[in-house]
């Protein structure tokens, strides 16, 4: 049994995004793998906040949902509201380039204040350099793993006195020292989890905003925490969520909740594992909203790996209503995907996407440029090809990123250990530059992004969309893709002179 010499009582716990203002434009932080600054936002649900925010209030506490990013909030007014709701404890999810201005606003928070707050820093960023944020901030834990609404839960219990033991995977300071308090710990019942409180969560702020619904109100959810795949060495969230941990609620849990965002009133859904549940657990959904007819009511989205379903099962995504799916292809140069430890084969993308479409649904191919051992050629390829899936009608959208190697993913170990990276200054891992070697420039991976960007605007691609356009719905979302569209291309318009932000 580990102890503190003292302990608080808790009455307002804060689960908090503040505003990081900043001329890069509005951070996407929240339920994401990746990060960028974008001018033309979108604001996604973080599902295992709100998760946490639920059991802390099913627990009997008072809490605040937090998110100034997605309030619009200024730096200005979310300090203000801090200084009026006095929150006893705030938590604050971090990613590698906003790590520094969130040790600095702790520091604010603890020097500032006037009620010296506990401070929690949870994330994929933490978790990786859990000792880091001790060294360069005040911080008083740090939450490390992807289930943070347990372990979070946990370390409230025990700070409140109502618990014996502090739960795994929590960092903190003890005695002058700094020390984890047991191993990570994800084999958690996710069924035990409380079915999300919408209202407390603000869903309404995440519900419209969002590129990837065509149908709003929409709303996320997790079905698995997070992939059964769990091996892509750029991911920075099998950093919290190894493949060997994946786990999923029951089918019937999740047909349940559905049911209830439906009555609700969402029109669209977008469930965020990092792949979505294969095999029987997918066939006894999908039959489940058959069979409750909610395939009448909703629409569902989910991520799928390439070579990952059969027809038959791609079949009974279409007829259970499913609709947006996206499909991570990276590149289409065989020896990277080995190298990213994809596990799919070149040779098997286009036909997947083929089956989504026959389907009936709207694949979305994920693509990253900026490979310290791709050429230019190679990446032209990447481009070329997903020209061509578009000319064909065998895609209906796509992402283009440049790849980061966040630390505690195996790519980023490998950089290190090659000597590719140029930086370990945090707030450069942002996606406005290439932070390792490459065979190209930063200004090509920019240019290279665009143009895969561009690749959406091939004459024949947008007259086959007008021409399906068959409800206001349709109208509303082609406007929302095209001022989507345009957002990336200024987002990778060219990297902001560098310098240190601090929150103001």
């Amino acid at each position: 049994m580990i102890e503190l010499a003292q302990r608080s009582t808790i009455g307002k716990v804060a689960i908090s995004y503040p505003p990081l203002q900043s001329e890069k434009g509005v951070p996407l932080l929240s339920q994401n793998r990746q990060f960028q600054w974008f001018k033309r936002p979108t604001y996604i649900y973080p599902v295992i906040p709100a998760y946490a925010a639920t059991r802390l209030k099913n627990d009997g506490y008072a809490v605040l949902w937090d998110d100034a990013i997605a309030e619009e909030l200024s730096f200005e007014q979310w300090w203000e509201r801090i200084l009026s709701e006095r929150p006893d404890v705030i938590a604050m999810e971090v990613k590698t380039p906003t790590v520094r201005r969130h040790w600095a606003i702790t520091e604010k928070l603890k020097r500032e204040s006037g009620f010296d707050p506990i401070v929690v820093l949870f994330g994929d960023h933490v978790t990786a350099l859990p000792a880091e944020s001790f060294e360069h901030s005040p911080v008083d834990y740090v939450v490390t793993g992807g289930d943070f609404d347990f372990v979070f839960a946990g370390l409230i219990a025990w700070l409140d006195g109502k618990s014996e033991t502090l739960p795994g995977g929590v960092w903190r300071r003890l005695d002058g020292r700094v020390e984890a308090v047991g191993a990570i710990a994800l084999h958690h019942d996710l069924d035990t989890a409380p079915i999300i409180d919408r209202d407390l969560t603000r869903w309404e702020l995440y519900a419209y905003r969002n590129g990837n619904f065509k149908y709003t109100p929409g709303t996320y959810v997790m079905a698995g925490r997070d992939c059964w795949w769990g091996r892509c060495s750029f991911c920075s969230w099998t950093t919290i969520f190894p493949g060997a941990t994946f786990r999923t609620v029951s089918p019937q849990r999740a047909l349940d909740e559905i049911g209830q965002l439906i009555e609700r009133g969402i029109k669209e859904i977008f469930d965020d594992s990092g792949c979505f549940p294969k095999g029987e657990w997918l066939r006894e959904f999908c039959d489940g909203l058959i069979a409750r007819g909610y395939h009448k009511r909703v629409v569902m989205g989910c991520n799928m790996r390439v070579g990952a379903l059969s027809r038959e099962e791609w079949q009974l995504l279409g007829k259970a209503n499913f609709r947006f799916v996206l499909i991570g292809l990276e590149s289409v140069t065989q020896s990277t995907l080995d190298r990213l430890k994809k596990g799919i084969r070149v040779s098997d993308i286009e036909a997947t996407v083929r089956l989504a479409k026959e389907a009936g649904l709207e694949p979305h191919v994920t693509t990253m440029v900026g490979y310290p051992w791709e050429t230019a050629l190679e990446a032209e390829n990447t481009i070329a090809f997903a020209r061509q899936l578009f000319k064909s009608n065998l895609i209906d959208s796509l992402q283009a990123t440049i790849v980061v190697p966040y630390p505690g993913t195996v790519l980023f170990a490998e950089a290190r250990e090659q000597g590719w990276l140029l930086t370990e200054d945090w707030d450069r891992y942002d996606m406005k530059e290439s932070v390792w070697n490459s065979p190209i420039s930063s200004e090509d991976v920019l240019r290279f992004t665009q143009e895969l960007y561009k690749a959406a605007l091939s004459p024949r691609f947008v007259l086959r969309k007008l021409a399906a356009v068959r409800s206001v719905d349709d109208v509303r979302f082609l406007m929302r893709a095209g001022v989507k569209l345009v957002g990336h291309l200024v987002d990778f318009r060219g990297s902001f002179a560098r310098h240190r932000s601090e929150p103001q």
